[in-house]
């Protein structure tokens, strides 16, 4: 049964994890980073609220949101374009008082006045770093099952030292109850890990956010989930379908190669829950007679003429004659000329690569070009 319209507000943070990927969000938001050759990061999390019948969701922004205004407009691609509800965005200054906050509970602080004049009784919250497909129907029905004051979506893994550096971790009893909580912990192993996920109660976080916000507290995981877990009735919710968490531009390449296999790509968008993006109208892509592309997503608008293996082409790219590309992510109306070799390599928009030039990088260590440079 799909959440009542009216029932579930949708809360997107667009920015947290800016630093994790810092060579992308120089200039955009993590929201708006490119994926998958033509979405951007937060078309998920916006699309599974849309497919599990949220209609009214706010995008809570903090710095270099214009590209994210660009992508979302009004929301009509999303069907949120209503005179009730809809999408909203959220930017920093809002109010008087507000500003750039320093974590989740100050990003809430600074809208409290749009979630209070929501009229839902539940409020979900999501980042845009997480790559998933996924039913929040299901969530909700498990948090009321628990009356739980906040459940929370999380996966299970093996992961390095490295890779928790950026992560939460949770311990869960047998049901279901989070009893513990480790933030950034610097171990290695198997972990429950947040998928940065929360439902509970408008009312209950309008009086975490008084109560956050009286004692100069402004971190959800420090302040709410670890401190307090034993006071409220914290609960996880497992999610074992297939997932990929950006944290890092490692796992960024990876979540893009990862499209390559046809069993996830039917995961991540089956027909009957689509991921809406901003259509751009392009002609077809167009192959040159000494083209040859093999395991690779081409998007609309490119101009092929050399040879691509194992890539990425975002909308508008052109690779010129002879040009030899493999294991690449080549964002939009990237121009690539005639003769030249590329290996591991990450373009941003608009990058110009010259004739005869070579960029080699490794699958540890993919070489990164930012966004309008000339090579």
């Amino acid at each position: 049964m799909a959440i009542m319209s009216n029932n579930m507000l949708g809360l997107i943070f667009a920015n947290l994890h800016d630093d994790t990927i810092s060579d992308l969000t120089k200039m955009r938001t993590m929201g708006s980073v490119p994926f998958g050759a033509r979405y951007r990061l937060i078309d998920f999390p916006l699309s599974n609220m849309v497919n599990s019948g949220i209609s009214s969701v706010g995008v809570i922004t903090k710095a270099n949101y214009q590209s994210l205004l660009d992508h979302l407009g009004s929301g009509g691609e999303w069907d949120l374009s209503r005179k009730t509800g809809g999408l909203k965005l959220l930017p920093p200054y809002g109010h008087v008082g507000g500003g750039l906050y320093r974590g989740r509970m100050e990003a809430l602080h600074g809208v409290e006045n749009y979630i209070a004049e929501s009229n839902a009784e539940y409020v979900l919250m999501t980042d845009c770093n997480v790559i998933v497909n996924l039913d929040y129907n299901h969530i909700l029905e498990y948090h009321i099952e628990k009356e739980a004051d906040i459940t929370i979506v999380y996966g299970h893994g093996s992961y390095t030292v490295e890779q928790m550096q950026t992560k939460t971790a949770f311990g869960v009893d047998a049901d279901g109850r989070i009893n513990d909580v480790l933030i950034f912990p610097n171990k290695e192993g198997e972990f429950n890990t947040s998928m940065n996920m929360y439902i509970c109660k408008r009312d209950f976080l309008m009086e975490l956010i008084t109560e956050t916000a009286s004692r100069n507290l402004y971190s959800f995981e420090v302040d709410v989930i670890q401190h307090k877990h034993k006071e409220y009735k914290i609960y996880g919710y497992r999610y074992n379908g297939y997932y990929e968490q950006i944290d890092g531009n490692l796992s960024y390449f990876a979540a893009n190669m990862a499209l390559m296999s046809q069993e996830k790509r039917s995961i991540l968008f089956p027909q009957r829950r689509p991921i809406y993006t901003k259509v751009r109208d392009e002609a077809p892509a167009k192959y040159g007679i000494e083209a040859d592309v093999c395991n690779s997503l081409v998007a609309d608008g490119c101009i092929i003429e050399g040879k691509v293996e194992n890539c990425l082409l975002f909308r508008g790219v052109q690779v010129g004659k002879g040009a030899m590309l493999k294991n690449c992510i080549i964002m939009q109306d990237t121009v690539i000329g005639d003769k030249s070799e590329m290996n591991y390599v990450i373009t941003d928009k608009d990058v110009k690569v010259g004739a005869y030039r070579s960029l080699f990088g490794t699958e540890d260590y993919p070489v990164f070009v930012g966004k309008a440079a000339s090579v």
